[in-house]
């Protein structure tokens, strides 16, 4: 195994583990708030602020995701930080850094206000069955966060920039109409002023929609490559992924919080109040969303491999060029430190796509 297989596997294996590590400990840490009590005492704490039932509930839960925040800072800043500068993948200052995450923060602020005032009120109103509105009202906010995010929220992490190559808007455009789409944003963004990694997107619903492109994407490979990037997003409008992968993050959705929420209700029982409206035992709803979110996981990242593989199948036939598609697979492998052969155990449980060499022989096997 060379230098850069070695380096991508440690790379991998350190992000697994310390991902793991951050699951279990975040789900001891608010299991062990409220079984001790201490939850108690902070909405009390929050309770002598405003008598207002909705306003101590808002405080609660400011002070307790931030002294959840402030407790995983640590381990935050080295997943994100130290271990992307000790493999040469990471750009940022220290102070980038540090401002990347209080603007996103103030973000997540932004829009877990809304979230919070709709599960206050659902709760409080619908009472056992909380789990029905409030999937309703989840649903329905993504699909507004899928309209706003693309045009305003990306922005202000990136500088977008429309794509002005002429040759690659006409690749654009041909490809779009063979796939069904008419218009068709193309925008470049400044992913190299954070990081090495190259990455495409499709993004949006309707007038949002757009392709994006990381700057290290088109600086570092061939149009030939690009194109077949491109013809892969594509394949995923013309398969209907989009779609299909609203219908069943939707189904998904729904089952999960209707198990999250029997869980909960057992978890609260056995904390000692039995009443999922008592305020110091809400953030269980958190242990109960982790446990049940790892059980679906496998069939989440199950689907997403069997898109890719389409959308990969799609990319091969419209351009004609396997070999640029696979090497395009490989050069974003190597820049993204991927692992191009994980462990089977490993691709299964918490890959979202193939391996690479998977991906690699699928393709070969389109030529046979």
């Amino acid at each position: 195994m060379d230098t850069e297989q070695n380096r991508s596997k440690n790379y991998n294996r350190i992000k697994i583990i310390t991902g793991i590590t951050h699951a279990v400990l975040m789900l001891l840490t608010v299991t062990f708030y409220v079984y001790t009590g201490f939850s108690k005492t902070v909405y009390s704490a929050a309770s002598g602020i405003s008598e207002n039932g909705f306003i101590s509930f808002f405080i609660f839960s400011l002070l307790s995701m931030a002294g959840i925040s402030l407790l995983f800072l640590p381990l935050n800043f080295y997943s994100s930080y130290m271990l992307e500068h000790r493999f040469g993948l990471s750009n940022q200052t220290l102070t980038v850094w540090i401002k990347e995450n209080l603007k996103g923060s103030a973000v997540g602020l932004l829009f877990g206000v809304p979230v919070l005032s709709a599960f206050y009120y659902i709760l409080n109103t619908y009472g056992e069955l909380w789990w029905f509105p409030f999937a309703v009202f989840m649903f329905l906010f993504s699909v507004v966060l899928s309209q706003i995010v693309p045009v305003y929220i990306l922005p202000l992490f990136y500088k977008l920039t429309p794509v002005e190559d002429a040759d690659l808007i006409e690749s654009v455009k041909r490809m779009g109409k063979e796939a069904g789409l008419s218009i068709v944003n193309v925008f470049s963004f400044d992913m190299s002023k954070n990081t090495r990694k190259a990455n495409a997107a499709f993004t949006g619903l309707g007038r949002s929609k757009r392709i994006l492109l990381g700057d290290n994407l088109l600086n570092n490979f061939t149009p030939e490559e690009i194109e077949t990037v491109l013809a892969h997003e594509f394949g995923h409008y013309k398969y209907k992924h989009i779609t299909k992968n609203i219908i069943t993050g939707t189904v998904f959705s729904f089952l999960q919080l209707f198990l999250i929420s029997l869980f909960y209700s057992f978890l609260s029982q056995k904390a000692g109040s039995g009443n999922i409206m008592y305020a110091p035992d809400l953030p269980l709803i958190i242990t109960a969303g982790m446990i049940i979110s790892a059980l679906f996981t496998p069939a989440g990242n199950y689907i997403s491999r069997k898109y890719e593989y389409e959308a990969d199948e799609y990319a091969v036939k419209a351009t004609g060029k396997p070999d640029d598609f696979i090497t395009a697979l490989k050069k974003l492998t190597g820049r993204n430190l991927g692992d191009e052969n994980p462990h089977p155990f490993v691709e299964w449980y918490f890959y979202s796509h193939p391996s690479t060499l998977k991906r690699g022989e699928a393709v070969k096997k389109l030529l046979l």
